[in-house]
């Protein structure tokens, strides 16, 4: 469970309570295949928040800010741009079966927005964005592109965003249980929710891990060198100059243990790689 700084602050006197609020709210579930890369972690899910209604909400919420950026002219400004991602977008959307069958029908869209935030990523269900600021200022490759996809992809696949609303919504039911001594009540619908886990709160470093192991797999299958991450990861890195790191960092900079684990588990992929290439 992940929070801002200061919210909930009595938390840690009732955290007995709230795990076991939580446990009573999530059921564990898998969502996904593990791939030859092997994702096998089971995730807590409550059924409080309907994966229909939870991309009901995304898909409004992604309709809206297209639209934003169209009346602000930002929106798919480069043809060239545009037509490139969504090449490279639709070959990783081939590949998604590996890991969910389901997934090769949901109504994948990507577009570009113009923007110097050198960031990108997936609702659920698959609406993406990309900004221009990660496409020029790390001047990426298509194979460093593919890797960027294929791991907010590997977000969406994984339900990254609803297990993090399980998370809040199980420890606003324990609150809604002590906002009689605390005075703190339960609050957000699921459409607040779903604000907060995408363009608020930060993603766990095991969902970060998760997004890396599987978007090489996907690059690896749809014929893009899986390699490419590590370089990709590196280049965004490099771009803080000795500052805070660009957003997409946030939360799981390119540490030596990471570059490690990308460089293995790139080469635990090279055979499908190159046998895309054939």
């Amino acid at each position: 469970m992940k929070t801002k700084s200061g919210t909930w602050p009595r938390l840690r006197l009732w955290g007995s309570v709230l795990v076991l609020a939580a446990a009573a709210g999530c059921t564990s579930v898998q969502t996904t295949q593990s791939g030859v890369i092997g994702v096998e972690r089971k995730q807590l899910m409550s059924a409080s928040v309907p994966p229909a209604e939870l991309q009901k909400a995304a898909n409004q919420q992604y309709s809206q800010m297209m639209a934003e950026a169209r009346k602000a002219g930002a929106l798919d400004v480069d043809t060239a741009q545009v037509k490139r991602v969504q090449t490279i977008t639709k070959r990783l959307i081939a590949q998604v079966g590996t890991f969910r069958p389901d997934a090769a029908s949901w109504p994948w869209e990507v577009h570009v927005i113009r923007s110097d935030d050198v960031n990108a990523w997936a609702m659920p269900g698959g609406k993406m964005a990309v900004y221009t600021g990660l496409i020029n200022k790390t001047k990426a490759t298509d194979d460093e592109l593919a890797a960027v996809l294929g791991h907010e992809m590997a977000h969406a696949l994984r339900e990254h965003s609803r297990e993090q609303i399980s998370q809040q919504m199980a420890t606003q039911m324990g609150l809604s249980v002590l906002s009689a001594v605390t005075g703190v009540a339960a609050a957000g619908d699921l459409g607040a929710a779903l604000t907060d886990v995408m363009f608020t709160l930060p993603n766990s470093r095991t969902h970060e891990s998760e997004a890396d192991l599987i978007g090489v797999e996907l690059a690896a299958r749809a014929g893009y060198d899986p390699r490419a991450a590590v370089t990709l990861w590196q280049k965004m890195a490099s771009l803080s100059g000795g500052g805070g790191q660009p957003e997409f960092l946030s939360t799981h900079p390119s540490a030596s243990t990471r570059i490690a684990e990308l460089q293995r588990n790139a080469e635990k992929v090279m055979p499908l790689y190159e046998a895309a290439k054939r």
